[in-house]
């Protein structure tokens, strides 16, 4: 069984960049602030070592962490 890359929370918040949601409508739609949601973002693409939430989204697919529905 592999071991996950993110938590939860940073899967959810790449679920929803994935459908082309805004910070400000990931936030409200998980009930988190902005900042928080920045900060998911910003340790997904450290732990990645990618440069940008593009590069993350494609390589977290590619690492079957999130999928495309």
């Amino acid at each position: 069984m592999n071991k996950k890359i993110l938590t939860d929370r940073e899967q959810e918040v790449f679920e929803l960049l994935v459908l082309n949601k805004t910070t400000t409508e990931i936030a409200e739609f998980l009930g988190i602030s902005e900042k928080t949601v920045r900060n998911h973002i910003s340790n997904t693409i450290q732990k990645l070592g990618v440069k940008g939430r593009a590069q993350a989204v494609v390589e977290l697919i590619k690492l079957g962490e999130i999928t495309i529905n």
